[in-house]
């Protein structure tokens, strides 16, 4: 159907828009908060095979639809609306929502949260509306979408297929065009992980940029807030949205982020060498190569970067080990309900584990941010594939190294981005890791964009009948 103002855009068309078109839309009169929500509340339960989203009851989708005629009052009537206004997103069940309970994918029946989470604040502020809570792995532990007490998430692409973790609902629920966009979170990769087995946008920003207050801590020296989108545009709407200091989050900093001042074809560039020694698929680094041989002009200064003075595998086991140990702590009291036997080893693992321990787990982040600092004195980004596979069967053994690519930005504090650099022979997204110093979120932005319009990689998403 041809995009005129005579033309008012269907239900699918607005599904498969992004962001931006959809505020644009929304500013021109082309559709309307009601017409948005309804969209996808009635996509969320077409697509209940993928699990997208936590079940909610009819009183929360009762004030949803209210949330969205006050909206449309608002616009109707000339008030002040905000940057976000009457755009539906979703929200990760390890975030806040008043009146909605945090599950962190774990069994039970926790009370309603009586506050939003910081990010919620802001959001609701801009004028979004909340559609409703994603699914996570079991304990926000994982990096697959597995979950035994709420069901698995799936693969839009590939129902059967996991569509990572732990932010898998968030990026099944982008791809499957069953929200505008989607705040989850990522510690070791769990926004970014999902966005590149889903083939969305992601942006895990410098820790400290976007407060993570009313957030369940998986590691509070790892955590940011993930934004995840369907282009390089709504991750940087969201960012300026959610971006800014709060005095009630201890981790939470004044950020003063970098201009977006670089010049792509002068830029530094790192990129790994032998990308089979990491564990690499075939058919992901031919991907890679090919997308390396597009951004000649964007990305034409390169150099190899060795991390063979930084043990990554050890160094993610032992932020791994720190999201074990934070996890009895914030959890004591709900992990003795009958959680799987995985998530009780995870937990043995740690409760085995002393004070010692801990500490020099504790100082393998020193060291990455160490590390990070030596890097970028020598590169301004480095590019990496996001993960080394596609997304696996659920019945598949699940690769140790899904988070060895991403895992340094969380290690070291620094921004890295997600964009989707094409479809393996197989079938399913792979995407392309751009990793930036601390504060360099903008510029990493404004790379991503040049990047992304020159690989044209974009999917058609899987949105269903």
């Amino acid at each position: 159907m041809a995009d005129t103002i005579a033309n008012p855009p269907g239900a699918r068309e607005l599904r498969s828009a992004n962001l931006c078109q959809l505020l644009h839309w929304l500013a021109a009169g082309r559709t309307t908060a009601q017409q948005l929500s309804t969209a996808y509340l009635d996509a969320i339960a077409a697509r209940g095979e993928l699990n997208a989203f936590l079940p909610t009851d009819a009183s929360a989708t009762d004030a949803l639809r209210e949330q969205a005629r006050a909206s449309d009052r608002r616009r109707a009537t000339a008030q002040r609306i905000g940057r976000l206004e009457g755009i539906p997103l979703s929200v990760k069940d390890n975030i806040d929502v008043a009146g909605l309970p945090t599950h962190c994918g774990l069994p039970g029946a926790p009370a309603p949260a009586a506050r939003d989470a910081h990010v919620v604040e802001r959001l609701r502020r801009g004028g979004a509306l909340i559609l409703g809570k994603t699914g996570v792995d079991e304990g926000v532990l994982g990096a697959d979408g597995k979950n035994p007490h709420f069901g698995n998430v799936h693969n839009p692409w590939r129902p059967g297929f996991v569509a990572g973790g732990s932010s898998a609902g968030a990026a099944a629920a982008v791809a499957a065009g069953l929200c505008a966009a989607a705040i989850g979170s990522d510690s070791l990769g769990s926004s970014r992980i999902p966005a590149s087995y889903c083939g969305v946008y992601a942006l895990k920003p410098t820790h400290g940029e976007i407060s993570t207050r009313g957030m369940r801590p998986a590691a509070r020296r790892l955590d940011t807030i993930g934004l995840l989108g369907r282009s390089v545009d709504d991750l940087g709407v969201l960012l300026h949205v959610l971006a800014g200091y709060d005095a009630e989050d201890a981790w939470s900093r004044p950020v003063a982020l970098a201009l977006p001042d670089w010049e792509p074809g002068r830029l530094r560039v790192g990129v790994l060498g032998d990308l089979a020694a990491w564990g690499t698929q075939a058919g992901v680094a031919q991907l890679f190569e090919h997308a390396l041989a597009t951004l000649q002009h964007e990305l034409p200064q390169r150099c190899i970067v060795d991390f063979a003075d930084f043990p990554i595998p050890a160094a993610r086991r032992a932020a791994f080990f720190l999201m074990e140990a934070e996890a009895l702590l914030a959890d004591a009291t709900r992990f003795g309900l009958d959680v799987s036997p995985r998530l009780q080893q995870l937990l043995d693992y740690a409760r085995g584990k002393s004070a010692a321990d801990y500490g020099a787990a504790d100082r393998m982040l020193d060291a990455a941010a160490l590390h990070a600092r030596r890097l970028f004195s020598t590169i301004d980004v480095l590019v990496t594939p996001t993960t080394p596979q596609t997304a696996f069967a659920f019945d598949a053994p699940v690769p140790s190294n899904q988070a060895d690519f991403t895992c340094f930005a969380n290690l070291s504090g620094c921004p890295a981005l997600s964009v989707p650099m094409g479809i393996s022979d197989d079938g399913l997204p792979v995407g392309m890791q751009l990793l930036g110093a601390p504060g360099s979120d903008l510029r990493l932005l404004e790379l991503a964009e040049v990047c992304a319009a020159a690989l044209d990689a974009t999917p058609a998403y899987p949105l269903g009948a």
